[in-house]
């Protein structure tokens, strides 16, 4: 089959000459039949279609990003799809005009030939390594980054990591400081945001230290009996390192008491 009748080429006739008997004269035109675009058998059969391909950067919007895939087609990234951690807007900023970029095929619209990509999609969402995460688990992280503002840190047993900032790494102020946390260090914290759709995820060690708090005063006592907090803290760390017979044998004791 030639290039000129092949099914991927859109044709346009260049009328090469005109004069008055062309009106009334049998004779055909004389034309010549040119390619405005080859639009790539992809375009025209996404059952054929890759799964990934690549394409040079070549500019961007305020919602989409664009490579200029092979033969005159342009892939659009939208930005919500360029980083599962990370918005758009930020992420965009690192790309520079004539980058050569990997994505993956998301949609094939093939009547206006357009090819929906994404970039984040290369990677596994790490929102499936979650499992039953939710808005209240204890969860242990390993810090990453320490930052003026805060920590960076990952929750251990997964790919998910998120942002600790400094007024939620204790309850008391005097140790809201970042730089007293150190890169390795694994710390506890309370999931206080958890949203699997925007995979947004919080964490706190403020609010895992108060609820500790409310479970040991409700356990061992409160300051309206005259103890102080450091002593109902004190009770409760002791009877969390007690030995189960030395444990029973507290309670047990109290009891009579």
């Amino acid at each position: 089959m030639s290039p000129v009748t092949s099914p991927p080429w859109r044709m346009k006739a260049v009328l090469l000459e005109r004069s008055p008997a062309m009106i009334t004269s049998p004779r055909p035109l004389a034309a010549t039949v040119e390619p405005i675009v080859a639009v790539p058998t992809l375009i025209t059969s996404d059952s054929r279609m890759p799964s990934r391909m690549s394409g040079v950067a070549s500019g961007s919007s305020t919602v989409d990003f664009t490579l200029g895939l092979d033969g005159d087609v342009d892939g659009m990234v939208h930005l919500s799809d360029l980083d599962w951690k990370r918005p758009g807007e930020q992420v965009i900023e690192e790309y520079k005009k004539g980058d050569r970029v990997k994505a993956k095929v998301l949609d094939v619209d093939v009547e206006k030939e357009r090819i929906s990509l994404g970039i984040k999609q290369l990677a596994d969402d790490p929102m499936e390594t979650a499992g039953d995460l939710k808005k209240g688990s204890v969860v242990t992280c390993e810090v990453t980054e320490v930052k003026d503002a805060g920590i960076e840190v990952k929750i251990v047993g997964g790919d998910l990591t998120t942002f600790i900032k400094r007024s939620e790494l204790a309850r008391d102020r005097a140790e809201q400081r970042p730089e007293r946390f150190s890169v390795g260090q694994k710390v506890d914290a309370r999931v206080i945001q958890f949203d699997r759709r925007t995979h947004k995820v919080q964490v706190s060690i403020k609010a895992l230290e108060v609820a500790e708090e409310k479970e040991a005063i409700a356990q061992y006592g409160s300051t309206d009996s005259g103890a102080t907090l450091g002593d109902i803290l004190g009770t409760a760390l002791k009877r969390a390192t007690e030995k189960p017979a030395e444990k029973k044998e507290a309670e047990k004791k109290e009891e009579e008491e």
